[in-house]
């Protein structure tokens, strides 16, 4: 597929995904594994929010790329505290906060590095699944108090991942309404194969990768 016809192919899918979710959502284009022709090509349609899995993959994608302007890059894969200042020093979002260990790494990459603080989201592991990431339940008031006292940025609100072998209706409605119960305005939920769930949720941010660029290459 040729430059012109990438960018009208995946223009035309961001337009009608906008179109389909309203103003009041955020479309995050999921820039991992894309190639360099297709975040081209979401650029040039005018897609300005990008999240990635990886600190090194992203830093790949955007270091020659950021000073785009407008372009607000996000963290939405696990954060290991050895990459944190990478991570504040990259992105201007972190939405995978689940612990006050990582909270301690990013405070401190903070202070190392001088950057301006990114703005953060707490991951709440809904589904209560130990092999997966995010703050239980239980534990989510401390770690949002601590972070609210100590974090020198914004923290904004929560995010989710539903377990896969379970509707994610519930799990969209439980984040939507933690978040609304400790003042959060942001709930980031929803991926390629749900997001319309998690619009009619309530979700202000959905993450697609699929659903915009089409299969991955590789």
């Amino acid at each position: 597929m040729d430059n012109k016809t990438e960018t009208l192919t995946i223009g035309e899918t961001r337009s009608a995904i906008l179109a389909e979710i309203g103003d009041a959502v955020t479309l995050v284009a999921v820039s991992k594994r894309q190639s360099d022709d297709r975040l081209a090509a979401a650029l040039a349609a005018g897609q300005r929010v990008f999240g990635e899995n990886r600190v090194q993959e992203a830093e790949r994608h955007w270091q020659a790329r950021r000073n785009i302007p407008d372009l607000e890059l996000r963290l939405i894969g696990p954060l290991q505290t050895n990459k944190a200042d990478a991570a504040v020093s990259l992105f201007d979002v972190i939405e995978t906060l689940d612990r006050e260990k990582l909270l301690t790494a990013l405070i401190r990459a903070v202070e190392r590095t001088g950057v301006k603080p990114p703005d953060l989201l707490i991951q709440v592991n809904t589904g209560d699944e130990p092999q997966k990431a995010g703050v239980s339940i239980s534990d989510l008031p401390a770690l949002l108090e601590r972070a609210r006292k100590s974090w020198p940025g914004k923290v904004r609100g929560l995010m989710c991942i539903p377990p896969v072998d379970q509707p994610p209706e519930a799990h969209f409605g439980l984040l939507k309404k933690l978040a609304d119960q400790h003042a959060l305005p942001d709930a980031s939920m929803g991926m390629s194969g749900d997001y319309k769930l998690a619009v009619k949720s309530g979700a202000t941010h959905i993450r697609l990768g699929t659903a915009l660029f089409g299969p991955r290459e590789d």
